[in-house]
C-alpha cells in the first residue's frame, strides 16, 4: 500500500507518495514475445508501467489509451520513455492476449506476465493491490490499485500518476520529469 505525503509532488498531475516508500524493485517476467526479462529491462531508459488485465471491461483500456496518448503528446520527452503493461491476472493473459492486447495501445508498449508468484512479486514491488472478484464465474473482474508508475533510468520512481489523470497533464509531467 502506498504511504501519502503531505510533500508536493515534483511533476504535474503526479500524486504526493512519501519519498521513503519505496517502489519497484527486481522481478524476472515474460515479455509479450515470450522472453523472459527481468528489471533490467527497465535500466537506462524513463517507463511509464501499468498493472491491469485483458480481460478488463473498461479501466484498464481507459487508462493506457490514456498513456499512449500522453505519451505523444509529451513529444520528444515521450519518446524517451517506454509504456509497460503488467497484467494481475496470469491465469487467463497468456502470451498471444498480452502481445495482442499491447499492439493495440502503443507500437513500443510492452506487455509483461508471470506465473501467480512472480506476479505476487512485482505487484509487491511495486506496491499494487489484486485479487480476482468471484473467481468461480467464467467471466470473472480483478479488483486492482488504478496507478501509473513513472520509473527513472536507475530504476527508481520518479512520480505516480493516479488512474484518473487527464493525458494533457500526464504528459506535462512527463515533459517536466524527462526533459524536452
Amino acid at each position: 500500500m502506498l504511504t501519502m505525503s503531505t510533500e508536493e509532488p515534483k511533476v504535474s498531475g503526479a500524486i504526493g507518495v512519501s519519498s521513503a516508500v519505496p517502489v519497484g524493485g527486481p522481478f524476472e517476467m515474460s515479455d509479450h514475445t515470450g522472453a523472459t526479462v527481468t528489471e533490467e529491462l527497465l535500466k537506462d531508459r524513463y517507463t511509464l508501467i501499468y498493472f491491469g488485465y485483458t480481460f478488463c471491461p473498461d479501466v484498464c483500456p481507459t487508462e493506457l489509451q490514456d498513456m499512449a496518448v500522453a505519451l505523444d503528446l509529451a513529444g520528444q520527452a515521450g519518446e524517451k520513455v517506454t509504456p509497460v503493461f503488467v497484467t494481475v491476472d496470469p491465469e487467463r493473459d497468456g502470451q498471444e492476449q498480452i502481445a495482442a492486447y499491447v499492439e493495440a495501445f502503443h507500437p513500443r508498449m510492452i506487455g509483461l506476465r508471470g506465473d501467480e508468484g512472480q506476479t505476487s512479486r512485482i505487484a509487491k514491488a511495486y506496491r499494487v493491490f489484486y485479487q480476482p472478484v468471484n473467481r468461480d464465474d467464467e467471466y470473472y473482474l480483478m479488483d486492482h490499485s488504478n496507478f501509473i508508475y513513472l520509473m527513472g533510468p536507475d530504476g527508481k520512481n520518479v512520480a505516480i500518476f493516479n488512474g484518473e489523470v487527464a493525458p494533457d497533464v500526464m504528459a506535462q509531467g512527463i515533459r517536466e520529469a524527462v526533459g524536452g
